[in-house]
């Protein structure tokens, strides 16, 4: 039985968010904020909830390591969760961030919104990021995580949203080794075995 679910609810409310502001090395007239340790651990306790609801897929046919959502970045309340579905629905750029991104509730624009994603985005999701408005995007596992166990376009994320004229904070990563547990776990390692096979019959 193949488990791809899409979640929508309230996340915890964000007490503290920002502090003194500081300028962008290299950036002029740009400035970003330093994070509180109550912003800080807010991201750390939501990244695991997500590696958490992402992990279920471990025990289904159809495993996978990526999970995204979307929260308001003041109030914390989540707007959407997805999978990754690439396998599912057929469909080379149904990414968990791209995923969520499409399934969110209306308009087109997530200003005022917070991207979580159990790994750094790739290219692809980035730019979709991007063009949607996000205020930030906040990750687990890296690109060079991922890349040991399945193939990814080697471009970090920061250097998409760097050669961009649109704004969006990305951080990570956030709690990195939670995260790499959904690539390492047994299953997941089997399901990376049966892709490059699957690969290799093209």
């Amino acid at each position: 039985m193949r488990i791809f679910r899409v979640e929508m609810g309230r996340g915890d409310v964000l007490r503290s968010t920002m502090t003194s502001k500081m300028p962008i090395a290299g950036v002029p007239g740009k400035a970003v904020r330093s994070r509180s340790r109550v912003a800080v651990a807010l991201d750390a306790e939501r990244m695991r909830a997500l590696a958490e609801w992402t992990a279920r897929t471990l025990e289904t046919d159809s495993p996978v390591p990526f999970g995204a959502e979307i929260v308001h970045s003041k109030s914390g309340e989540r707007l959407m969760r997805a999978h990754n579905a690439v396998a599912v629905e057929n469909d080379p750029s149904a990414h968990a961030e791209v995923r969520t991104i499409r399934l969110k509730l209306k308009g087109f624009s997530l200003q005022g919104y917070t991207l979580y994603t159990t790994c750094e985005p790739c290219p692809m999701c980035m730019a979709d990021a991007l063009w949607a408005g996000l205020d930030r995007v906040v990750y687990g596992a890296t690109i060079a995580d991922a890349n040991r166990f399945c193939r990814q376009i080697q471009i970090p994320a920061t250097e998409v949203a760097k050669r961009s004229d649109m704004t969006c904070a990305v951080e990570g990563p956030v709690e990195r080794e939670r995260c790499l547990t959904l690539f390492t776990h047994p299953n997941m390692q089997r399901a990376f075995r049966t892709w490059a096979t699957k690969r290799g019959k093209r």
